[in-house]
């Protein structure tokens, strides 16, 4: 494993390695195609490219891609990047699989979730599922999980891979699979000691929404207060709304729970069931009133301007949230539209792309949403990004992706200068909770 993250100079650091080792095959992933914010827009694929080449000029190994970004849109990045072979899904079964037929040179083009070049174009196997339950505990020796923490993430751990709900706009169910593949829960917890045994005492759960199926998370729980772990960790999650009841919030907060991020999109009914959420508004203040009565800290995500989305839309949702009053509340304008969504082929469906006036971002010549393309219902007007910040006013629970006056509203994570220096000042934990305590502490004084 070479890690990049922490290279000042990631062309030496690969010219370097490639001095001392020859390879069978180059395997990278990728884990974000763009940061999906229509306020920033920002594309990492070219970077990556820059990579991608620069070690193709070290060694005629080939180049195997895989990710979740890859996951998403395969065919499309291979292209672009010039590479002929990827693995689409898990690749934990698949990846081992090609590298056995690479080096035998056997025929390796009915591997699972393989990808590969065919004359001029590609061909894609269906991915293989990993069934998680039977998986052994991940060992996370390959990169310095320390350095990681230190310098601002949290232990990321899984507990399942999968979604099986129907969010016309997401991108989850198209590299992970629709259908829940859970973890062992004594697994989970072994591998969250064995980052606690590193130093590590902040973890996130990476599920899309951890309390879904709500046994499955109250057994990690148990799991966890059973080996006495509750009071040495410190975790995040994202939920959902649905089903989550107030004995499953002092569950959480007695196995070390610190916070919550509940993706809650709108305030408005209509636009729940027309983004395919399977929860109403009702479902957000109960959530709300649970979370309330128990001092659990939790946030509430919005996700604006989908179809159907107009300024009175907006001013209900925002006044809902008002109302609720969460801990924080984030506010992210402009949907990005992927390939193999739902949303995405709605907005084919609905006519020439340039035409679309809801479209936003690099729509010429971008019939595939390789490059960011977000839906931003035109009936919001030009000053949708104005509007709402008038909407929200001074209220300091609200995180916005531009927000006017900058600072610990600032919802964009990506080159965060106040986030930097708070971790660089102590702070641990989730970023919108570092923000919410920064704000509450005075940060920066």
């Amino acid at each position: 494993m070479l890690d990049l993250c922490w290279s000042p100079d990631w062309a030496g650091d690969i010219d370097g390695y490639f001095a001392h080792h020859s390879v069978a095959a180059v395997g990278v992933s990728l884990r974000n195609s763009d940061d999906t914010s229509f306020a920033s827009q920002e594309f990492f694929l070219p970077t990556f490219k820059q990579i991608i080449d620069h070690i193709r000029t070290r060694t005629s190994a080939p180049v195997i891609i895989g990710g979740s970004a890859f996951s998403v849109m395969p065919e499309d990045i291979l292209d672009y990047c010039g590479v002929d072979l990827g693995i689409t899904g898990d690749g934990e079964g698949s990846l081992p699989l090609l590298m056995e037929k690479l080096v035998s040179g056997g025929d390796y083009k009915s591997i699972p979730g393989l990808v590969y070049r065919c004359g001029e174009g590609f061909r894609c196997n269906p991915p293989s599922y990993t069934n998680l339950d039977d998986a052994s505990t991940p060992t996370r020796t390959a990169v310095d999980n320390y350095r990681y923490f230190t310098e601002g993430g949290m232990g990321s751990i899984e507990s399942k891979r999968g979604c099986n709900k129907g969010c016309i706009y997401c991108a989850d169910p198209l590299g992970k699979g629709r259908v829940l593949r859970l973890r062992s829960p004594k697994s989970v917890v072994s591998e969250m000691e064995s980052l606690l045994q590193m130093g590590i005492d902040y973890f996130h759960f990476c599920d899309s929404e951890f309390n879904l199926p709500p046994s499955h998370a109250e057994q990690v729980c148990l799991e966890i207060t059973r080996r006495g772990l509750g009071d040495r960790l410190n975790w995040y999650a994202y939920c959902s709304p649905a089903l989550f009841s107030q004995e499953m919030a002092a569950l959480f907060q007695r196995a070390g729970c610190q916070g919550i991020d509940f993706g809650v999109d709108s305030g408005v009914d209509r636009m729940l069931h027309t983004l395919g959420r399977d929860f109403e508004v009702e479902d957000l203040w109960r959530t709300a009133a649970i979370c309330h009565e128990q001092s659990l800290i939790f946030m509430y995500d919005l996700l604006l301007g989908g179809p159907g989305e107009t300024r009175e839309t907006l001013r209900q949702t925002v006044e809902v949230m008002k109302e609720l009053s969460p801990s924080r509340v984030g506010a992210a304008l402009g949907v990005r539209l992927f390939p193999g969504t739902e949303l995405s082929n709605m907005v084919r469906k609905m006519g020439p792309l340039r035409a679309n006036l809801n479209l936003k971002g690099n729509v010429i010549g971008n019939e595939r949403f390789f490059t960011p393309v977000f839906y931003l219902s035109a009936a919001l007007g030009e000053d949708a990004a104005q509007y709402l910040a008038d909407l929200v006013g001074g209220d300091e629970r609200f995180f916005l992706m531009s927000p006017p006056e900058g600072g610990n509203r600032n919802y964009d994570y990506n080159q965060n200068t106040l986030l930097v220096e708070a971790i660089c000042r102590g702070y641990k934990g989730a970023f919108w909770d570092i923000l919410r305590r920064i704000s509450e502490d005075g940060f920066p004084g």
